[in-house]
């Protein structure tokens, strides 16, 4: 009898304690061997820590055996623009398995992503193994980013998921059939404890300050640098509205250092005062040595982390900005700025803020999992094909003032999906006097083409 190896793959420390909360929630069966596979994705990984360079990364560690470097694997190409040749698959079957000392190993495989780099490749390159797939995020409440070809979408046995958005299913490789399983957020949480009781340093700050997340939205050409640091401005603003005057500011690691500047001076301005961690922690982190009176952010998934599991207060800002700026409209971020705009409390409105929870689930019709479905389709229709008699549901129904935001009338035109076409001029495609001049203007067209 063969032994098992099992390989998590991870590229962030949030993905790295979801599998820890799985592995102790004995969402994994026995093994032999479990492997973690660390990957540094970021645009330079020289400059940016790894996984296992993270503070309190020890805390996780001991969930594994062994802890191995894809980017060391494959050197010098990148992790998220390498994959395999076909050709070149058996060899690097075998060359992966001496290298592990994985021998003749039963091996499956735990990854996030799966529809791009490193996750698929990994997938190419043990063509026998069974996959779990874990969602690191918001994202997998969305539709398959790519159309993933049936020999590796037939062997995911499950997605493994947070209760992030209390009754909302994920549509993650649903065109395949993929159950969805929940990893128990107590599970996690208790993980993320471990986190905090690390000896990772954070600033000290009275009180319970506003926590402000900031994402790096202009690397990933969502917005300009001027108009993500004017994003930042207005969480200032909007903080200080509220009447905190202790802020936290939590960068994203890669993020220019003058934004922070910029921060500071206006909180100043305001008779406030911005702290900035500038140690790579997770939020939840922040959340649990700190205890945040408020947290507000754009899409990030730590105001869901925070709001689901901690019972923190949070707001949004920009996510009307973000719809619009959104491009193509398949972006695999609409998804997740679609949840925050339709779920969180704008961070103008006070009062939304004030008396803002979580909703227990998310059941009603016409709600959340319809539009969901909506744009889902709208934006991979291949992928989702099933979705198109939900879609034009939703569409035909549920389209007003504030419901536009979410979509954008030459897609819904290219799909022929209810929308299309502005209400009042809704009757002229059954109209027979239009199809007539529509008849006689196409064949004028041809003949003085001839």
């Amino acid at each position: 009898m063969p032994r098992t190896t099992q390989i998590f793959c991870a590229s962030t420390l949030y993905g790295a304690a979801t599998v820890a909360a799985a592995i102790d929630s004995d969402l994994f069966g026995p093994a032999d061997r479990r492997l973690l596979l660390v990957s540094n994705n970021a645009a330079n990984p020289e400059t940016t820590p790894s996984v296992d360079a993270m503070p309190g990364f020890d805390a996780v560690r001991s969930r594994f055996d062994e802890v191995l470097s894809w980017n060391e694997t494959i050197a010098p190409f990148h992790p998220g623009s390498w994959g395999p040749r076909l050709g070149d698959v058996p060899l690097w079957e075998r060359h992966l398995r001496a290298l592990w000392r994985l021998g003749d190993d039963r091996v499956e495989l735990a990854v996030e992503s799966i529809q791009v780099n490193p996750a698929l490749a990994l997938a190419q390159l043990f063509t026998d193994a069974p996959v779990d797939v874990y969602a690191d995020g918001l994202m997998s409440y969305g539709p398959t980013r790519n159309k993933l070809d049936p020999l590796v979408g037939t062997r995911v046995r499950r997605v493994l998921r947070l209760d992030l958005v209390p009754g909302l299913e994920p549509l993650l490789l649903t065109e395949f059939g993929v159950p969805s399983e929940l990893v128990p957020n107590d599970a996690f949480v208790k993980v993320l404890g471990e986190l905090a009781d690390s000896d990772t340093e954070l600033p000290d700050v009275a009180g319970e300050p506003a926590l402000l997340l900031g994402q790096y939205l202009s690397a990933l050409d969502i917005l300009t640098p001027q108009q993500e640091e004017d994003l930042h401005v207005e969480m200032v603003r909007g903080a200080v509205a509220l009447g905190h005057t202790r802020l936290v500011f939590k960068p994203h690691p890669t993020a220019p250092a003058r934004w922070s500047r910029v921060l500071e001076e206006e909180a100043a301005r305001l008779g406030a005062e911005v702290t900035v961690v500038d140690t790579p922690v997770l939020a939840e982190v922040i959340f649990q040595r700190l205890r945040p009176a408020l947290v507000v952010g754009c899409f990030s998934t730590a105001l869901f982390t925070a709001a689901s599991l901690y019972g923190l207060p949070v707001a949004r800002v920009g996510t009307d900005l973000l719809l619009d700026r959104l491009t193509p409209y398949q972006n695999s971020n609409r998804v997740p700025v679609t949840i925050a705009d339709a779920l969180l409390p704008d961070l103008k409105d006070a009062a939304a803020v004030e008396r803002w929870s979580m909703p227990a689930d998310q059941t009603e019709p016409g709600g959340l999992p319809d539009l969901l479905k909506a744009v889902g389709y709208a934006m991979q229709p291949q992928v989702c094909s099933t979705l198109r008699p939900d879609a034009e549901k939703y569409l035909s129904t549920r389209l007003n003032a504030h419901t536009w935001r979410y979509f954008r009338r030459r897609r819904l035109t290219s799909l022929a999906l209810p929308g299309a076409v502005p209400a009042q001029l809704a009757f002229l495609p059954r109209n027979a006097t239009v199809r007539r001049i529509a008849r006689r203007a196409r064949a004028v067209r041809r003949k003085a083409g001839r």
